[in-house]
């Protein structure tokens, strides 16, 4: 395994970080336990979950991610082998029956604690905003549309000062966004620096991978140029880049399968792109997912690469990316494919 620091910081993560958002619904908890177990033998010591998950969001099934995380801890009491990541719902049509308040203080205050009691532990290494509590783009919306009424800016004194106030209680180590746009970043990052005793934002977990390059107009110089770590989600385009869907497959009990309103990644022109990288990958001897993640985990900008899976078989492949050396040859052809069909899956 390879490692690294969050920025600004002594805490050392793996470049690979163990996502468990099928924690249970598509996986049981059994399962779950199974995978943490797995993925620390390879080295992995960071995880990230959310109190949404698991997806797709259901009151029924609210939070069960974090409870099936919080019973490993009870279970095997090593707490503080692992780093800890989690998220706050914003407001959202498909969360209201988590809350309806944003990110008040009160509403941030009451996340954590309900996620302390879940996770059964003390505290979180990064507490992160799950997307935009403002009217903006953010999973794969096209066409901003700027609402002038929307003075969101004025919120995120109030967001950073009660990150602030947790961290002092020692509820929370430090801060993350996600879903983020450059202009977001920015704010938060200018806030802090301008009230020096609020938290810097030190991650921003966004989707990257082969299918959605996004990330490198604007965000990726912020990253670079702050320090501000990207924690890759969907690397792996919700398994399209597995190469399962090509060929108008639909693997039964595959994520699109159960879940075809998560589409975004196997469009016609996303397809056309996989078809190419997945040639690219048999010409030299890789399979696709081992070249998608290997891309992902070699881009200085990425702290860690998040990963999930719902067998062992899919997480020993997905772990096994960070051996996996990708030649100049290969970064060149790669690199080709996405200048002829640039980012068909934002």
């Amino acid at each position: 395994m390879i490692y690294t620091n969050l920025p600004h910081t002594d805490i050392e993560v793996s470049k690979i970080c163990l996502g468990t958002m099928t924690w249970g619904n598509q996986n049981t908890e059994e399962e779950g336990h199974e995978q943490i177990n797995f993925a620390i033998d390879k080295g992995v010591n960071f995880l990230d979950t959310a109190e949404l998950y698991p997806v797709p969001a259901h009151k029924d099934r609210y939070a069960a991610t974090e409870k099936v995380i919080g019973n490993w801890f009870k279970k095997n009491g090593n707490r503080e082998d692992i780093v800890l990541a989690s998220k706050i719902a914003g407001k959202a049509d498909m969360t209201k029956f988590i809350r309806t308040t944003g990110f008040t203080r009160e509403s941030i205050i009451d996340a954590v604690e309900g996620s302390l009691q879940r996770l059964q532990t003390d505290y979180i290494d990064l507490y992160q905003l799950h997307w935009p509590d403002r009217s903006t783009n953010y999973f794969g919306q096209r066409g901003y549309k700027h609402d002038i009424a929307d003075h969101w800016e004025d919120n995120i004194h109030q967001i950073l000062e009660t990150m602030r106030d947790l961290i002092r209680e020692g509820k929370i180590k430090h801060v993350g966004i996600s879903n983020e746009t450059p202009w977001g970043t920015m704010r938060f990052l200018e806030e802090s620096k301008v009230h020096g005793t609020l938290p810097r934002t030190i991650t921003v977990q966004n989707p990257y991978s082969l299918l959605n390059r996004l990330f490198e107009v604007g965000m990726a110089e912020i990253a670079m140029r702050e320090q501000v770590g990207l924690l890759a989600y969907s690397p792996m385009g919700f398994g399209a880049l597995s190469g399962k869907y090509l060929g108008d497959r639909m693997p039964e009990g595959s994520r699109l399968s159960l879940f075809p309103q998560y589409n975004r990644y196997i469009g016609d022109t996303a397809v056309e792109a996989t078809k190419r990288y997945y040639d690219l990958a048999q010409a030299n001897g890789l399979t696709l997912a081992q070249m998608a993640l290997a891309f992902v985990n070699t881009r200085p900008f990425v702290t860690s690469t998040i990963i999930g899976a719902t067998s062992i078989r899919q997480l020993e492949e997905n772990i096994g990316s960070i051996d996996v050396d990708l030649s100049d040859d290969i970064i060149e052809k790669i690199e080709a494919i996405h200048n002829s069909i640039p980012n068909p899956a934002p």
